[in-house]
């Protein structure tokens, strides 16, 4: 029996807006690549076009086979968890083409794995070809793709400068050097390098959601053979490490930190942690949880919904899933801190009762609350799991992390270096966007805190 691996993606600029898939069919045996697929679908949002391209690389694949094996690999967790049954099909526009894709081939032929987004290039690529055709109102042609060059390309890829700006991080350019197998191929690459410039990782504050990186151009590399090679390996090093940081290790695991929404307790300005009454959203809080739902679908960049086990967490998320066709997970890391006897309390009456207390909270971070709670330390030590456990499992992915005052100030005074006391000089809204992305070679950057502007009428 032939075995075949299909590799699709889709995206939207605009989630919903103009949108396009991208399938690639490769021999599993030999690692050809067997077909390829691509379509711009007009106006539509993200998951419906991942899922049409699983059904466009599943058709692909029963074209040359019926009776093959198929081993679908996508970057959607949605649509592997949807497809897989492990997760419900709840949107009316994915039941239809989830139906219809699980129909191409017998169920007992058909394998899902979740991959990397960085693993998925191929039809990303595809997906924005095909989005860029339909932008000039022309229709994709295999004939005209550079997919094919991902290979050559990828082999040579050094990474990528990050570049700050306007409150947000813009994606750098791409930095392209050639090494190793690569060298006898350097003309070919750098002939692709300007048409198939590798983008840097996409903005948190949403510059791309089409399932790829933003192309931002390329280190153009010149000159022949293995010295015009070695000198790209040098210049790209030069670039990538312009002597304060190291060079970018690819997309990095962002991180989108929501506030949850006001609450009855939240312009009361009272204590509300884990350990309290567990509130639920107000009706001002709710509002504010639908207008962030809508700036996020605007952005098109979300790809998965993590939330704090509390109530206000999980309503806040909710919202935002609904509009975006995504399921929640509950992270217990996430949770706010315990202010012990605290909680429900204002600041002016904590510093009444327990004066002694507050005051040895307010210069010490290991210091508990009253009654047991919870210390900045211990909150931070519970945060840095997290976050490591997270970037792990997210790497170059966008995630929501829907969340408290406490741990979303703690993920930022950690990637800043930022002293114990720093929590206390950040301001932090209700309904709030903050934002960490997270690097491979150990870097992170702060790349929007405390937006609220989604929030204005």
């Amino acid at each position: 029996m032939r075995e075949f691996i299909v590799e699709a993606d889709g995206g939207s600029r605009g989630n919903p807006g103009p949108a396009g898939y991208g399938s690639v069919v490769i021999d599993a045996a030999t690692g050809e690549t067997l077909m390829e697929r691509a379509e711009y679908i007009g106006v539509a949002t993200n998951n419906v076009a991942e899922y049409r391209g699983l059904l466009a690389g599943l058709r692909a694949a029963h074209e040359l086979d019926p009776a093959a094996s198929v081993h679908v690999r996508m970057d959607s967790k949605l649509v592997v968890e949807q497809m897989s049954g492990r997760w419900k099909i709840k949107h009316p526009d994915m039941k239809p083409l989830a139906l219809e894709a699980g129909r191409v081939y017998p169920a007992d032929q058909v394998t899902y794995e979740w991959i990397p987004r960085e693993s998925n290039k191929h039809a990303d690529r595809l997906a924005n070809e095909a989005m860029d055709a339909g932008k000039r109102g022309e229709r994709w042609s295999a004939a005209d793709s550079t997919a094919e060059l991902d290979a050559a390309a990828s082999s040579a890829r050094r990474g990528a400068v990050e570049v700050l700006g306007g409150g947000a991080a813009e994606a750098g350019a791409g930095v392209v050097g050639a090494s190793g197998d690569a060298v006898a191929g350097a003309a070919k690459v750098r002939a692709a390098l300007g048409s198939a410039a590798a983008g840097a990782s996409r903005s948190a504050s949403g510059a791309s959601s089409a399932g790829g990186s933003s192309r931002r151009g390329a280190v153009e590399v010149s000159g022949g053979g293995a010295a015009g090679a070695e000198a790209d390996v040098r210049a790209a090093k030069v670039v990538a490490s312009p002597g304060w940081a190291p060079a970018d290790m690819g997309a990095p695991a962002t991180f989108v930190l929501l506030r949850h929404g006001e609450t009855p307790l939240t312009p009361q300005k009272r204590f509300s942690g884990s350990g309290g009454t567990d509130p639920s959203l107000s009706d001002v809080g709710r509002e504010q949880a639908e207008r962030v739902a809508a700036a996020l679908a605007r952005r098109g960049t979300v790809q998965e919904i993590l939330a704090s086990p509390l109530t206000r967490t999980r309503e806040t998320a909710a919202a935002v899933a609904e509009r975006l066709g995504l399921e929640v997970t509950v992270e217990d890391g996430l949770r706010e801190t315990d202010f012990g006897a605290w909680e429900g309390l204002t600041f002016a009456e904590v510093r009444e009762r327990y004066p002694d207390d507050l005051n040895t909270w307010l210069s010490d971070p290991d210091a508990e609350p009253t009654g047991g709670g919870e210390s900045f330390a211990a909150t931070a030590t519970r945060i840095a799991a997290t976050r490591d456990k997270l970037v792990a499992a997210y790497a170059g992915r966008t995630v929501l992390l829907v969340t408290h005052v406490t741990p979303i100030k703690t993920f930022v005074r950690l990637a800043l270096g930022a002293p114990p006391e720093s929590l206390f000089r950040m301001e932090l809204s209700a309904a709030s966007l903050s934002a960490v992305a997270y690097y491979a070679d150990g870097n992170a950057s702060v790349r929007l805190f405390n937006d609220t502007s989604h929030l204005r009428p």
